[in-house]
């Protein structure tokens, strides 16, 4: 890169720190839920260093692994959309993937949707929801547009940067810096103004808060800004204990369970996945041991205290609680992603455009916490949303208490060996002194042989159903499906002739790491590989 230009992936993470910044001020419950995090992943540390004998994370070290962001926003018109993407394109964040949230059934919402992020080694992710007026009956719909008409949140000397970096191709640290500000100080921020009380009113009642949050406020500001957890059930127990859904004698067996599961789920490939910076090398110079009931104990007892802080009583602030069921596969099941949240605060509005200003409440802003796991090919896909599936139907009959998830492997060298997940692979060294070549037998038997080597590759992007439950959770409204008689299709193709530029195909990315890696590691091995 030309030295004249500020590094693209490190304005991201300045855009990122101001925008956390700017969502604790606006929201004081976010800020307390960082740091519940950020004991809960002490205490995962803690235990994971009596698993792996000579694993050791400092605290400046869990700082870096907690300042890993993912935040949603929503907008309202084409155009926004297209300068929102011309945006993130300063900061090295290109849309991945295509998500049509209109064909959910009972879970639909009237928006199409993209994720920005960097296409390598991602750290911060904004997903990105557009309104589709015509999802909405033609009287609805002019209403809509009539509303969004007239705003302008990227204004023209933001607009005049972001030419200028398209130009140039890069931006000065100055001009990087003025972009990233104008992001927490004005395009993402909330104003808590709102205007046409009476559509929003009626849009509400017909079951589209999300459609009354995106057309009827200044700003597209953030719904959420995700932290990511190392043991997002730990973190989601401490949660609720802190805003008092739990008792001291709850949360500290459960707390209990949690970790000595965590214990015994662990292994090289976990630590690989949760610690990128890991390698075999480091992993092999690891004494794996069996933690003992006493030590569990202690790691629990301390965060109890950690967690006693007064200042972490989150009780006494404004909340609505915490949701009831973690989206996404079980805690035994390593692959895409798993969310939860604390539900929608109910913050106070003023209508701005009324003859008396006019004071309301809104929710829609709400705290996310996630874990991601690994990334599934095509047959991993299909195989989760059969379980999904298998899952939703027993809660309705009388086998609730099956494992809908449990012809999903919980190992990655099972993953890999039913073509479930992408790996990325490399040969082991002290394998290639004792290999003469030969014809290619089978990765699972490399792997199992100790020859190849392999880590899975971590799942960066984000699930339609899962997204549709937190939606639901934090609007009190499950969905609700177009009552137009010919609904509209939306395709990828569609969505980026409004962004006017391609999206990603996450897979085709996952895919190509997966067997461009392999082919090095068996060439390097000598083995074969027939075509």
């Amino acid at each position: 890169m030309d030295s004249k230009f500020a590094c693209r992936k490190e304005l991201q993470h300045n855009l990122f720190e101001g925008l956390s910044a700017m969502f604790g001020r606006e929201v004081p419950l976010y800020d307390k839920s960082l740091a519940v995090n950020q004991c809960c992943n002490r205490a995962v540390c803690d235990l994971l260093s009596q698993v792996f004998v000579g694993f050791k994370r400092s605290q400046s070290d869990l700082l870096r692994t907690g300042r890993e962001r993912h935040g949603a926003i929503r907008i309202g018109r084409e155009d926004e959309f297209r300068w929102i993407a011309r945006y993130f394109a300063c900061f090295d964040m290109e849309p991945h993937d295509f998500y049509d949230m209109t064909t959910l059934g009972k879970k639909s919402q009237p928006v199409i949707c993209t994720a920005f992020r960097s296409q390598s080694e991602p750290e911060n992710r904004i997903f990105a929801s557009l309104l589709r007026p015509e999802y909405f009956g033609e009287k609805t719909s002019q209403r809509i547009v009539s509303a969004l008409a007239s705003r302008q949140v990227i204004s023209p000397n933001i607009q005049a940067v972001i030419e200028k970096c398209e130009r140039d191709g890069g931006l000065s640290l100055e001009d990087g810096n003025f972009l990233a500000t104008q992001g927490h100080e004005q395009i993402f921020c909330w104003k808590g103004e709102a205007s046409n009380r009476d559509l929003y009113d009626d849009l509400c009642r017909s079951g589209y808060k999300i459609a009354a949050d995106i057309c009827c406020f200044p700003s597209h500001h953030l719904n959420h800004l995700t932290p990511n957890s190392l043991c997002i059930d730990l973190y989601s127990l401490a949660m609720k204990w802190k805003l008092g859904e739990k008792d001291d004698l709850a949360f500290t067996s459960e707390s209990r369970e949690f970790l000595t599961r965590l214990s015994k789920r662990v292994d090289g490939h976990w630590m690989m996945l949760h610690f990128p910076e890991l390698t075999h090398q480091l992993i092999g110079s690891y004494r794996h041991s069996e933690v003992s009931c006493d030590k569990i104990d202690r790691v629990a007892s301390e965060l109890f205290c950690s967690l006693q802080n007064g200042s972490l009583d989150l009780s006494g602030l404004p909340h609505n609680g915490y949701k009831d069921r973690t989206e996404g596969p079980d805690e035994t099941s390593p692959i895409l992603l798993r969310q939860d949240s604390y539900r929608a605060l109910t913050e106070k509005i003023i209508f701005t455009d009324e003859p008396k200003p006019c004071e309301f409440s809104h929710t829609a802003r709400f705290g996310e916490i996630e874990q991601r796991f690994y990334a599934t090919t095509p047959q991993g896909r299909s195989l989760y949303d059969s379980c999904l599936a298998h899952r939703d139907e027993a809660e309705g009959s009388d086998h609730g208490d099956a494992d809908p998830f449990k012809s999903i492997p919980k190992s990655l060298v099972e993953l890999v060996a039913k073509d479930l997940v992408y790996a990325e692979f490399e040969s082991n060294p002290e394998a290639i002194a004792h290999t003469s070549g030969g014809p290619f037998t089978s990765v699972t038997d490399l792997m199992r042989r100790g020859m190849l080597l392999c880590r899975g590759q971590r799942y960066e992007d984000f699930l339609p159903f899962s997204a549709a439950g937190i939606f639901a959770s934090n609007l009190d409204q499950y969905g609700t499906e177009s009552d137009i008689s010919s609904q509209c299709s939306y395709t990828k193709e569609h969505l980026e002739s409004i962004l006017g530029r391609s999206i990603v195909d996450s897979q085709h990315s996952y895919a190509k790491v997966h067997h461009q890696s392999l082919e090095k590691a068996l060439e390097s091995l000598g083995i074969s590989v027939p075509h």
